[in-house]
């Protein structure tokens, strides 16, 4: 019988939460090995976490669908250098896990998301405030670990995660971004429900 998280209190969320994610193996040797890193204001972040979610719910591999680890942290020194180091150390660790990571210093993303994105966006202040900007409010979600215990950066609660709910987030979003979004993940987890942009 499934863990079911519709309707709880956050904190037995939380622990559900928990359970789901101890059961996909490798994800959870990436929660051990960033634990030791000393990585500093760090989550595992996004994509890998609610789609082992989507995954548990449809009865799928909880390894279905993820293409890569998402690794967020916040250091104030912004320089390339540092962050590349960083990008080294964590993959030269994680390296005997075969994984693909995608590993980013938050402090840094406004200095180069204009280009890459053709908007200018205000800089973030720490972690937390990162993940409350990314596109669903299922996606602005982070773990760690801490002594067996796992921290959660959830702004906008777990409810639409456990009920397999996309609701967008407009603040650093576009209404095109979101429909490709929404779309792919549709085909790949079927019963996703759809808030549309315009809804909002």
């Amino acid at each position: 019988m499934k863990l079911e998280g519709k309707n709880k209190p956050v904190e037995e969320q939380m622990e559900i939460l928990h359970a789901i994610l101890k059961e996909h193996t490798k994800l959870y040797q990436i929660l051990k090995v960033l634990e030791k890193s000393g990585l500093p204001n760090y989550y595992l972040a996004a994509g890998c976490i609610n789609q082992t979610v989507f995954n548990y719910y449809h009865d799928f591999p909880l390894d279905y669908g993820i293409k890569d680890f998402d690794i967020v942290y916040f250091d104030p020194d912004v320089s390339y250098e540092k962050e590349d180091a960083w990008i080294k150390i964590l993959q030269n660790k994680l390296g005997d896990l075969k994984v693909e990571t995608d590993i980013k210093n938050e402090a840094r993303v406004p200095l180069w998301y204009k280009e890459k994105f053709g908007k200018e966006i205000k800089p973030y202040h720490n972690v937390e405030e990162a993940i409350s900007r990314w596109g669903t409010t299922i996606t602005c979600l982070g773990v760690r670990l801490e002594k067996n215990h796992l921290v959660v950066a959830a702004p906008y609660g777990l409810n639409d995660l456990f009920e397999l709910t996309i609701r967008p987030v407009k603040k650093d979003f576009n209404e095109k971004s979101y429909q490709e979004k929404v779309q792919k993940w549709k085909k790949k987890w079927p019963l996703l429900k759809i808030i549309v942009w315009k809804d909002l």
